[in-house]
C-alpha cells in the first residue's frame, strides 16, 4: 500500500484547449451511508434498497466494449448542442465589499438567493431541503437548463434534494422547482443526461433521472464503500470514482459494453483501484467490489494508493481533476499517459490561497474552481497557468461551507450553495445564482 500526497512529485500540467459546457461531477459523502449492517460478521448481504429497482446485469463479457449493445434504462433527450465557449476567469478582477445577499464579487458580477431550506422557491409551494450538497447542470429540450441539488441529511433509502428550473422567458428569473424526493448525490454526464448518484443504503451507487421522470435505479457494479463523488471520461466511458475515508482509494470502473448511445452500461464491469509508482498509475481489479467478504473494498489490493479523504471529481479535456481534503490537495491525473500529478499543494508555503479543498467543476478552458469546506468560504479558480483566482467568498457563514459549484450551459451563470447558512443560524442552506462574464461565446 502507498500513500499520494507523500509519493507523488508536483508537475506542471499542461491544460487548455477550447470546449463546450460538458463535464461530469459529484459531492460531498453522505455520513455513515457507506456503514455496512451493525452486529454482522463474516460474509454479508446487504439490506434491499427501499423502492429503488435494480434492472440487473447483462450477460455479456466484461472484458469487452459493445458500441452497437447496452442497456439504455434512460431515454436520450433531443438537447441543444452546447456553446463554443471562451473563458474570461482569467480577466476577473478583485473581490469586493459583501452584496445584499453577503457575497464578495468582482467588479461586472451580480448574485441572487434562489432557494433557502425550509422556505418556499419563489413562485411555488415547494420548499427547499436540508443541507443543499453537491450540484449538478442538465441541459433541456427548450434550450434551457435544470441546476440539481442533493441534501447531506440521511432519509430512509437515501436522501432528499431537489432541482430548479429557471425561467429563460424572464432571463433566468424565476425558478420552476423540481423536486426529487431520491435525488441522491452524483456525477453529471451532460452527454448522457443522466445523473448517477451515490448514498442511500450499505454504500451503493444509484444512477437518477435528473429530470424527475424515471425512479433512482440501484448499480451495484460500482462497488460498494464510501462513495464520494464521481466523473464520467466521455470519451473512453470510464467513471472515476473518489472515497471519503482517511485511508480511501481513487477507482476506475470499466463497463462491459456501452449503450446504444455510446455511455457508459453501468449494470455490467468490473471495477478498479489505483496503484502509483512515482507518477505512474496502474489500474488493479477488485475481487471482491461488492464487499460480500469480510475485507474492504479499499483494503482489497494491497498495493493500492491511499488518497486521503477523497472529494470532489472532474472530468475536463482528458484529464481527472480530484481533491483530496486529508491532505490539502487538487490532483490531475492524464488519462491517455496513466500519469498523475498534484496540481495544488495546500501543504506547500509557496501555494497558499484554498484551504478545505472540496467540491470541484471546470471552466470550458480548463480553470479548475474549488470550493471551500470552511477556510474562507470562497470559490478559488486555479488557473491553467497555476494562478489562484478568487472568484466568490460568502460572508457571515463562518460554520459553513461551500458546495455544488456548477455552470450553466451558456457559462455565464454559476451556482452554489452555503451548506449551513448563517454562521447564527440553524444551519438552513442557502442556494445561490452568480451572474456574470465567466465566459463568452466564440464566433
Amino acid at each position: 500500500m502507498t500513500e499520494a500526497g507523500i509519493l507523488l512529485p508536483r508537475r506542471t500540467l499542461l491544460r487548455g484547449g477550447l470546449a463546450g459546457f460538458a463535464a461530469a461531477m459529484m459531492t460531498r459523502a453522505l455520513p455513515g451511508c457507506s456503514a455496512r449492517p451493525r452486529g454482522d460478521s463474516g460474509r454479508r448481504g446487504h439490506p434491499p434498497d427501499a423502492g429503488f429497482p435494480d434492472v440487473g446485469a447483462s450477460p455479456v463479457d466484461a472484458g469487452t466494449i459493445e458500441v452497437d449493445g447496452g442497456l439504455s434504462y434512460f431515454e436520450p433527450r433531443a438537447v441543444p448542442a452546447p456553446p463554443a465557449l471562451r473563458s474570461l476567469i482569467a480577466n476577473v478582477g478583485p473581490l469586493g465589499a459583501p452584496d445584499a445577499n453577503g457575497l464578495r464579487l468582482p467588479p461586472g458580477f451580480t448574485s441572487r438567493v434562489i432557494a433557502r431550506t425550509g422556505e418556499r422557491v419563489a413562485g411555488t409551494s415547494y420548499s427547499w431541503h436540508l443541507l443543499p450538497d453537491g450540484g449538478a447542470t442538465f441541459a433541456t429540450e427548450d434550450g434551457g437548463w435544470i441546476y440539481t441539488s442533493n441534501s447531506e441529511m440521511v432519509l430512509v433509502g437515501g436522501v432528499r434534494g431537489g432541482a430548479l428550473r429557471p425561467d429563460r422567458r424572464h432571463h433566468g428569473g424565476l425558478p420552476h422547482p423540481r423536486p426529487h424526493q431520491r435525488q441522491l448525490r452524483g456525477l453529471q454526464d451532460p452527454v448522457a443526461h443522466v445523473a448517477v448518484l451515490r448514498g442511500g443504503l450499505a454504500g451503493r451507487v444509484f444512477e437518477c433521472d435528473p429530470y424527475g421522470e424515471r425512479p433512482a435505479v440501484v448499480r451495484p457494479a460500482l462497488g460498494i464503500f464510501k462513495h464520494e463523488a464521481a466523473a464520467v471520461d466521455t470519451v473512453n466511458a470510464h467513471v472515476y470514482l473518489t472515497e471519503d475515508e482517511s485511508d480511501g482509494r481513487l477507482y476506475r470502473y470499466v463497463p462491459a459494453r456501452r449503450t446504444p448511445q455510446g455511455h457508459p452500461d453501468l449494470s455490467v464491469g468490473r471495477l478498479e483501484v489505483a496503484a502509483v509508482d512515482a507518477d505512474r498509475v496502474t489500474w488493479q481489479s477488485l475481487p471482491d467490489p461488492q464487499w460480500m467478504g469480510a475485507m474492504p473494498t479499499r483494503m482489497q489490493v494491497p498495493g493500492s494508493t491511499v488518497f486521503r479523504g477523497g472529494e470532489g471529481i472532474w472530468y475536463h479535456a482528458g484529464v481527472i481533476y480530484f481533491s483530496t481534503k486529508g491532505t490539502n490537495q487538487v490532483w490531475a491525473y492524464n488519462v491517455a499517459a496513466a500519469t498523475i500529478s498534484v496540481l495544488y499543494d495546500g501543504r506547500s508555503m509557496a501555494m497558499p490561497g484554498i484551504r478545505g479543498v472540496d467540491n470541484l467543476t471546470v471552466s470550458c478552458c480548463g480553470d479548475v474552481l474549488v470550493a471551500e469546506d470552511t477556510g474562507s468560504m470562497q470559490i478559488v479558480a486555479i488557473l491553467p497557468s497555476g494562478e489562484l483566482k478568487p472568484l466568490m467568498q460568502v460572508v457571515g457563514h463562518d460554520s459553513s461551507e461551500v458546495t455544488g459549484p456548477a455552470f450553466d450551459p451558456s457559462g455565464t451563470r454559476l451556482y452554489f450553495s452555503s451548506q449551513r447558512g448563517l454562521s447564527t443560524g440553524s444551519g438552513s442552506g442557502w442556494t445561490f445564482e452568480i451572474t456574470g462574464p465567466f465566459h463568452e461565446r466564440m464566433g
